[in-house]
């Protein structure tokens, strides 16, 4: 019985006849197109839409349209530092819980999407030096650039105008109800037996 013949084949020989095998790890080949990043980032901003007010240190935007901001009845829960949107229909039921403010649509220069809480005045008149400054920080925040830091001496936010020119931001084509369902997505209360009403009942 004859021996089968085993063939060897020259790599250097295959590569100068045109058919190399494409090195799997050539980093070209691997690159990422920089569209797909963009796009990339773009979808992470869309599915979440933090809930907060602006960092002492970004300088932010307030989105000017009258229908991207709007005034709600909330449930704030300063140790875990949320809020809780509460339906109108239980609203009588808690009013000695809840909390009035406009919810504003921001940015920073980061292109991050957020709401923004600012309490409305009580309807007792009470001063309060908070809510009145991150307001005014609001309304100028619609025009320019601005940088918002508490000053706790003062007992009230600084407000720090930025002084170059800077582009205007690029909003996501999102409808402020849209935002808000991401926004609040897991912190709506509709009925009173929820876990948050519960806690502060002492129920759980």
């Amino acid at each position: 019985m004859s021996k089968p013949t085993i063939q060897v084949v020259d790599p250097n020989a295959t590569a100068a006849q045109g058919n190399a095998i494409p090195d799997p790890f050539d980093v070209a080949s691997l690159r990422l197109d920089p569209s797909i990043i963009e796009t990339a980032g773009v979808k992470k901003l869309l599915t979440t839409v933090p809930v907060r007010k602006p960092n002492p240190q970004d300088f932010f935007r307030v989105r000017p349209e009258s229908n991207y901001r709007e005034s709600f009845a909330l449930i704030e829960l300063r140790e875990d530092r949320e809020t809780y949107l509460v339906r109108p229909e239980i609203y009588p039921d808690l009013q000695s819980e809840v909390l009035h403010a406009t919810i504003f649509t921001a940015i920073n220069r980061q292109g991050v999407v957020f709401l923004w809480p600012v309490k409305l005045p009580t309807p007792d008149g009470r001063r309060n030096d908070w809510a009145r400054s991150a307001r005014e920080a609001a309304e100028l925040a619609m025009q320019s650039w601005v940088r918002l830091k508490a000053n706790m001496d003062l007992g009230a936010y600084e407000i720090f105008q930025a002084e170059s020119v800077m582009a205007d931001p690029v909003w996501p084509e999102l409808s402020f109800q849209e935002l808000l369902r991401i926004g609040y997505r897991d912190r709506m209360i509709a009925d009173l037996d929820h876990a948050v009403i519960k806690r502060l009942r002492g129920q759980a």
